[in-house]
């Protein structure tokens, strides 16, 4: 089910105009696609937020135009905190459209219990939906993830219909040896100390005797 975002259609336009909107709580917006007429609209600040919080693709516009649209991008203020402008493209039952699909974990991985430590290593992939079956986030579960095990993109549960366009053999999840991951992160450390070090600080040593002299 997509979520209701009530709009009007904007008559004043230009950057003063979209000041007075977002001080009224209101967020510029433009709707387009299918060959059709841009048009200029606004929604309140608080239905787009609550879309974009729990990550909506598909929504229904209503009001002003009446419309199946995807948000297709939103313009954020300077520290990513604050709205300023949504992309909305219209869309009919049945098309299919590229989505960026969040990847969430679920659950407690038994390797965690063996000496591993669970790592998320993709947190979103790239499908080809119909509109309306776009889920708003993968949930995967590692309550079956052991020790040295991988979950990769080509595991996901797609709708029907749905393509994956993320290589399937992306790892999305893996629990991996904290014992030998700590060893392995060390390792490169000490080597470019044992390189680094010695030679520089005696080559300025002589520099600095061949000036005296």
């Amino acid at each position: 089910m997509s979520d209701v975002l009530h709009v009007e259609v904007r008559r004043e336009r230009g950057s003063r105009a979209a000041r007075k909107l977002r001080q009224a709580g209101q967020i510029p917006a433009v709707l387009y696609g299918h060959g059709q007429e841009v048009v200029p609209l606004s929604l309140r600040h608080e239905e787009i937020e609550a879309a974009v919080r729990h990550r909506a693709h598909l929504v229904s516009l209503e009001g002003g135009v009446t419309e199946s649209a995807l948000i297709q991008s939103i313009q954020w203020d300077t520290f990513g905190v604050e709205i300023l402008h949504a992309d909305f493209y219209r869309v009919t039952k049945g098309e299919k459209h590229e989505a960026v699909v969040a990847i969430m974990l679920r659950g407690e991985a038994p390797g965690s219990k063996q000496g591993g430590v669970v790592q998320q290593l993709l947190h979103e992939v790239e499908i080809m939906c119909p509109v309306e079956l776009i889920p708003d986030v993968f949930e995967v579960s590692v309550n079956e993830l052991q020790l040295h095990q991988e979950f990769t993109a080509g595991q996901l549960k797609l709708p029907e219909g749905a393509s994956l366009i993320t290589s399937a053999d992306e790892v999305v999840v893996h629990c991996v040896d904290a014992a030998r991951m700590a060893a392995a992160a060390e390792e490169p450390a000490l080597a470019e100390g044992e390189v680094a070090e010695p030679e520089v600080i005696g080559r300025k040593k002589e520099e600095t005797e061949e000036e005296g002299d």
